[in-house]
């Protein structure tokens, strides 16, 4: 029988106790039930009520821990945190709609092609940067 190799949790499965949060974050388990208690953290709960955090969840508390080393209040880190959250999600938005439009450029060039070749005598038509995405300046 083959051996099998032992699979890792994933990112967002939630395996971790409370302590080994608290350890792996650098935060007092407190901090980490306060955290949860003002909506900063979100951990998966098991059956019978015990917190358990996922990897994700720990690297959140050491951001957490960080911004509030530096100086940031808990409103502060609450909004930084929103911010994040809504850039990641307009980052995937931009990634969709250059997929969109990288799609629908190939479909007007071949459209534009099969009309050229039924239509040979009409004036070409620029296909080249006809739909111009935004440009990312990053």
């Amino acid at each position: 029988m083959p051996r099998r190799e032992p699979r890792l949790p994933g990112a967002d499965a939630a395996v971790y106790v409370i302590s080994v949060a608290a350890e792996l974050s650098g935060l007092h388990p407190q901090t980490l039930r306060s955290y949860e208690r003002m909506g900063l953290i979100m951990p998966g709960r098991t059956g019978g009520g015990g917190r358990r955090y996922s990897h994700r969840d720990i690297e959140l508390l050491r951001e957490i821990a960080s911004l509030t080393a530096g100086g940031v209040g808990i409103e502060g880190v609450r909004r930084i945190l929103e911010l994040e959250h809504q850039v990641a999600a307009l980052r995937a938005r931009n990634n969709e709609l250059r997929h969109q439009v990288a799609e629908l450029q190939a479909a007007l060039e071949a459209t534009l092609s099969t009309l050229k070749d039924r239509r040979p005598n009409l004036p070409a038509i620029p296909t080249s940067g006809t739909i111009t995405p935004f440009r990312d300046r990053r």
